[in-house]
């Protein structure tokens, strides 16, 4: 995989957890783990990536000893989230289930909206905000 084209843009994530993260969105999402690499703490996480459908989200623990050198804070951390991750999912109320039973929680259950879409919206065990969409087969 380390030879596929990336996408131009993708997300990365602090996580407090990373390997469970891993674990959270291969079961929530059906991501496909790509890389892992171990810190030299051997107890977090310095990078991984998954691939998610086409996207690739990278991800690491966090590393509160960079703050001063512009390192990322997670959103346990900051006690909110500052952006929502979309994934378009074909079958919004399955991947929604999904992601619960993994263990997400629930800020608003799918639903046909206005725009044209099924929408849902969820918290994953990490703090990190999904919004998850498909156009309304008509």
């Amino acid at each position: 995989m380390a030879d596929a084209p990336l996408p131009q843009i993708m997300p990365h994530l602090d996580v407090e957890g990373a390997a469970a993260a891993l674990d959270f969105y291969k079961q929530a999402f059906d991501a496909v783990e790509m890389i892992r690499m171990p810190a030299q703490d051997g107890k977090r996480l310095m990078h991984a990536s998954i691939k998610i459908g086409e996207g690739v989200v990278m991800l690491h623990d966090s590393f509160p000893e960079y703050a001063e050198m512009g390192g990322t804070a997670n959103p346990k951390a900051l006690g909110k989230s500052t952006v929502t991750i979309h994934l378009y999912a074909p079958d919004v109320d399955k991947t929604y289930k999904q992601a619960i039973d993994a263990g997400a929680t629930s800020l608003m259950a799918p639903a046909d909206m206005f725009w044209g879409d099924r929408y849902a919206k969820l918290r994953d065990p990490f703090g990190h905000v999904w919004s998850l969409g498909a156009p309304i087969k008509k």
